[in-house]
């Protein structure tokens, strides 16, 4: 079966998604180890992209760790910072896809807050034809549920999609529902896998 559309992540796929990076920069690297090691920032980052309101699950945590105020608040304040820049070849790659009429699919663990303010940075994250964000359906990859969300609501599954994603916990739950998929380590490798699989040329991966 050949492939009828294209599934994107977001994070490290169409842009770069680093707290560390921020959190270097404003407390450097030591100060960032011991912050990170002490408050769940992950866990919370999670509560988010389940659904939860983004400044009510920050000023919980801060609540919890009232001596790490500024540190946890850094995350809402300059939450654009963590997710930038853009990849531009991989937002090349998405546009051409379009453009030949192949449909492509957004399906990322983003919180609904942090998502709205994405899709005003980044206007090509409002240009999928479908988009699956994991707070809209209060479900997130890995969990197979979340991915067949995606197939029921497209009429899409098993080798009729690829996928490409930077986690492989996440590339793993789709190849076990039979989707192509790629595991993203920067765009040219995945502009590689688009030619292998006939969905563009070597031509049409080059800005």
């Amino acid at each position: 079966m050949s492939v009828e559309a294209v599934v994107f992540d977001i994070g490290n796929v169409l842009i770069e998604w680093d707290p560390y990076r921020l959190y270097d920069e404003v407390y450097g690297k030591d100060r960032r180890e011991e912050i990170f090691a002490t408050v769940d920032l992950a866990g919370m980052n999670d509560r988010v992209d389940l659904g939860a309101p983004f400044r009510e699950a920050v000023e919980g945590l801060v609540a919890e760790n009232p001596l790490f105020r500024d540190e946890i608040m850094l995350w809402h304040d300059r939450w654009l910072d963590m997710a930038s820049p853009a990849i531009p070849l991989s937002v090349h790659l998405l546009r051409t896809l379009r453009v030949k009429g192949i449909p492509v699919f957004a399906l990322s663990n983003f919180g609904r807050e942090t998502f709205e303010t994405a899709c005003t940075a980044y206007d090509f994250l409002t240009e999928f034809d479908r988009t699956y964000v994991s707070a809209h359906h209060r479900m997130m990859k890995p969990d197979p549920a979340f991915y067949a969300v995606l197939e029921t609501e497209s009429g899409l599954s098993g080798a009729s999609l690829l996928f490409a994603d930077d986690r492989a916990d996440n590339i793993a739950a789709a190849k076990a529902r039979g989707w192509h998929t790629h595991l993203f380590d920067g765009p040219e490798g995945w502009a590689q896998t688009l030619v292998a699989h006939g969905l563009l040329t070597e031509e049409e991966t080059r800005p």
